[in-house]
């Protein structure tokens, strides 16, 4: 028979179970995080046009609600990091202000007694006087009255005129007759010996002075009637009327005859001074040549209505009163210079006034 016997301990031994051994250490992570950027420049955005910054979005097989954007310089530390929007802390430009405000206005119609056509002046040497210089001009006049004649003058108050060398020239004063389309020359014997001037002098005004080289005063009294109308000598209306030329003497090179340029021309009607402008487009709307189906007299944006508002500082008259007013709305420039608009003067131009 043979020995039958069991070892409880090497059964025991065989049932002892050691300790769970601990799970190998995660592999390496495979993605390389670069290093943060540096914060950005103090003036905004910048955008560099070379290498643009690219934003990358993690493909996962499984979609949910809650996936979010992963940007390359944004650190992994359990779980999405916030990604917080850059800050702007450039000036931001303000929009362009609107076209000012233009006032539309109507001009005042006033009445000139006396008109001295500017084109028409020419200064001339004197043939008995060597040296010395003669004006002559076209004039219109509809009532009696004189012409006074200034050289270097400074305006005073009440549109009044003083010499500053009254030695070399005293102003000098020639009485007209009322009608149109006159010619003044001045006598001989009465010019001037510019020669004492420097050219400088003559040939720029002095703004802040209010001195111009050559000043000629037109004044009328209105109502004044001719002597032959009214022998007892009263005058109907003492109030005086007069038109100012300032002008400037030059000369072409330095040198040649002396040329005469009108700088402005001023009224003075009823103690109010007035500035007188010519007006580009009105041309031709006298009262012999106004004509309402003239073309040239269309408003330049609807092409029906006659234009009867002009545009300062550039005076072109050239639209109607409804188109200048939608004009000022929309823009601000001279629908034919493309000039900025200070003012719109409506006149009327109707042929009960011709």
């Amino acid at each position: 028979m043979g020995i039958s016997w069991s070892n409880n301990n090497s059964r025991r031994r065989n049932n002892h179970h050691p300790y769970p051994l601990l799970p190998p250490p995660p592999p390496p992570n495979p993605y390389y995080y670069p290093p943060p950027p540096p914060p950005p420049p103090p003036h905004g955005y910048y955008y560099n046009s070379t290498n643009p910054q690219s934003y990358y979005y993690s493909s996962s097989s499984s979609s949910s609600s809650s996936d979010h954007p992963f940007y390359p310089n944004q650190h992994h530390q359990g779980g999405w990091s916030s990604f917080t929007p850059p800050i702007c802390t450039g000036t931001v430009s303000a929009p362009p202000p609107p076209p000012p405000y233009v006032d539309h206005q109507t001009a005042k119609k006033i009445k000139n007694n006396v008109n001295l056509h500017k084109d028409t002046l020419t200064l001339q040497l004197d043939p008995l006087n060597p040296n010395h210089h003669l004006l002559s001009f076209v004039f219109d006049a509809l009532f009696h009255g004189s012409i006074t004649i200034f050289y270097l003058a400074k305006e005073e108050e009440q549109c009044r005129f003083i010499p500053l060398y009254p030695d070399a020239f005293e102003p000098i004063t020639f009485p007209f007759e009322k009608g149109a389309g006159q010619k003044f020359c001045q006598p001989s014997g009465t010019g001037i010996d510019l020669g004492f001037f420097e050219l400088d002098d003559l040939s720029k005004p002095s703004p802040r002075e209010d001195v111009f080289p050559l000043v000629i005063c037109a004044e009328t009294r209105a109502g004044t009637p001719s002597p032959d109308e009214n022998p007892s000598g009263s005058m109907l209306d003492s109030s005086p009327r007069m038109q100012i030329t300032q002008a400037v003497l030059e000369k072409s090179n330095g040198s040649g005859p002396f040329q005469v340029k009108v700088v402005k021309q001023i009224l003075w009607i009823d103690n109010v001074r007035y500035e007188l402008r010519e007006l580009y487009g009105i041309g031709g709307s006298a009262a012999t040549d106004f004509d309402d189906t003239d073309p040239g007299k269309e408003c330049v944006i609807c092409m029906t209505e006659p234009k009867d508002t002009a545009v300062l500082p550039c005076r072109h008259m050239c639209m109607c009163s409804e188109c200048a007013k939608a004009l000022r709305l929309q823009s601000n420039k001279c629908p034919i210079c493309r000039q900025a608009i200070e003012e719109l003067i409506e006149i009327k131009i109707s042929k009960g006034d011709q």
